[in-house]
């Protein structure tokens, strides 16, 4: 394995974070009701060399095969979790979009501060950008101390933090299309085009998303950057309903017992046995010799007979197959 709602709607949802200072980041957010939640992506760069369950363990327990699966990385190998991921390289993590204050953010990560721990270092560090001092801070219920920045001021060594990390649902869709959301912190040197070409979507696609003016984005912004998707069809008593994968990457489902891939070369979900647990169910179509993602060919007196297994979903502990 190898390593776009856009338009006037989606535009007319988002509000764009007011700037207190020039150099404040900008991110943007999506207003929403109730609880409900979707899959979406969080864009990080290792800030060291980390085990791919360190990574995981970082970001509320996600995992280990689904951050691989995820980066379209091989999740199957013996070990996979102790893997050394390099300083510097950029991954997709798996993260649940819930609705949290009335909008939407992933709230499932907590953080045990380090000897000499800022809330600075923290942000802008450990979690890259993802989330800014003064969003942890008041997650938390943090308040100023002194003259000086509490930002700057050291942690008490183990004191736990609620990370809130930003995401957008957008009914996991983007031009009609399904699409996951990817939230991506502008590098220095990016540029709108440039991410637009990278993730396979249009510079006009990414402002209407995040309510661009212009396509202009500053170092540490935050873009919302639909990501085609390949969309299940599951029925709704399967506990996989709706499953999305975003283009070029693998999901694990079904108890970490099917992997279902999207693309490259299209938009079609593509499913096959994973077997990473002990215990899988059968794999097998009913009335068939042929196995979930297999293709049979049996030559009869009127020419051949196609016989196709394709996955329908988890449903009370059971692989169904179409």
């Amino acid at each position: 394995m190898e390593d776009s709602l856009s338009g006037g709607f989606a535009a007319a949802l988002l509000v764009a974070i007011a700037v207190a200072t020039v150099a404040e980041a900008k991110t943007t957010i999506e207003p929403c009701s109730g609880s409900d939640a979707c899959q979406a992506l969080l864009g990080y760069t290792l800030y060291a060399d980390m085990k791919v369950s360190e990574v995981a363990a970082l970001f509320g327990g996600v995992d280990p095969a689904a951050l691989l699966a995820a980066n379209a990385l091989d999740f199957g190998a013996p070990g996979a979790a102790h893997r050394i991921l390099p300083m510097g390289l950029f991954l997709r993590v798996p993260a649940r979009c819930a609705c949290s204050d009335g909008v939407r953010k992933s709230v499932s990560t907590r953080y045990a501060a380090r000897p000499g721990d800022t809330l600075a270092a923290v942000a802008d560090v450990v979690f890259a950008g993802l989330a800014s001092a003064d969003q942890i801070r008041d997650a938390n219920g943090l308040g100023a101390s002194g003259d000086a920045d509490p930002n700057d001021a050291p942690l008490d060594a183990g004191q736990k933090l609620v990370v809130p990390l930003p995401c957008v649902c957008f009914n996991n869709s983007d031009s009609n299309l399904p699409a996951v959301y990817l939230s991506y912190v502008v590098q220095v040197g990016d540029t709108v085009p440039a991410v637009a070409a990278s993730y396979e979507t249009t510079v006009t696609d990414i402002m209407n998303v995040n309510a661009m003016g212009g396509p202009v984005a500053a170092p540490g912004d935050i873009l919302a950057i639909p990501l085609p998707a390949c969309a299940s069809t599951f029925p709704k008593s399967a506990s996989d309903h709706g499953l999305l994968v975003a283009n070029g990457t693998y999901a694990l489902t079904a108890g970490n017992c099917v992997q279902c891939s999207c693309g490259p070369g299209n938009l079609d979900l593509y499913c096959t046995p994973a077997s990473l647990s002990g215990s899988c169910p059968s794999t097998q179509c009913s009335n068939s010799n042929v196995l979930l993602g297999n293709v049979s060919t049996h030559a009869t007196s009127a020419g051949c007979n196609v016989s196709s297994c394709g996955y329908g979903g988890f449903i009370n502990g059971t692989i169904t197959t179409l």
